[in-house]
């Protein structure tokens, strides 16, 4: 007898050093996330952190767009939208998307943007938000740790800045309509939050979508 499909749809948000990555492809992974597997295949990690507005690494994306690009990020928005809900039997992993954006927007143009319509569409898919977290004293350990594989450490020169912008976007989170879930990643342990995460998921409802 086949089961009930799987079709979790998560996003990771948090600010730098909080292993959001990492917990995507564990979740990527994850037999209470993606169902017992006999073999190895993957399902589609989506990223706002991709710098594909220019050519240059590092460059401007859809978090950190210009103004003038702003037209350009809102249709990518729709853009992978439209393909979540075109696809919405399927399962995504979204590492940072629309809280990233909405925080570094505020933070360096002081231009709040309105994401309560994208939001309905992807609760509407039964989205869910994982917000990553660390302890402000658990920054320094990660930046050590970071910058032994880094190709661009000065990014990570001031520590103040990723605990400011996980204070804002705490409160983005908080006012999202998503279900939300907190998890502290301050002891770099990474299968165990992917394990809480997997059964948050679980418990709420967020491994399937209802017809």
């Amino acid at each position: 007898m086949v089961g009930q499909k799987m079709v979790p749809k998560v996003i990771l948000e948090g600010t730098r050093l909080t292993h959001k990555t990492d917990l995507a492809f564990a979740l990527n992974e994850h037999s209470g996330v993606v169902g017992n597997r006999k073999y190895r295949y993957h399902s589609p990690i989506v990223s706002a952190e991709w710098c594909g507005f220019t050519n240059a690494p590092w460059g401007r994306g859809l978090i950190n767009f210009g103004q003038e690009e702003e037209a350009q990020a809102l249709e990518t928005y729709e853009t992978w939208l439209r393909m979540f809900e075109l696809q919405r039997y399927y399962s995504w992993i979204v590492d940072r998307f629309h809280i990233s954006t909405q925080a570094y927007q505020v933070r360096e143009r002081q231009r709040r943007i309105d994401f309560s319509d994208l939001e309905a569409r992807l609760s509407a898919l039964n989205f869910r938000l994982i917000f990553v977290t660390r302890k402000p004293e658990a920054f320094e350990a990660a930046r050590a740790a970071r910058l032994q594989v880094s190709g661009n450490p000065a990014q990570y020169d001031d520590l103040s800045v990723f605990i400011e912008e996980q204070e804002a976007m705490r409160g983005l989170v908080s006012s999202s309509l998503l279900q939300t879930f907190e998890v502290d990643i301050s002891d770099d342990d990474v299968p165990r939050a992917a394990d809480q995460i997997a059964d948050w998921l679980a418990q709420t409802g967020g491994l399937w979508l209802e017809d």
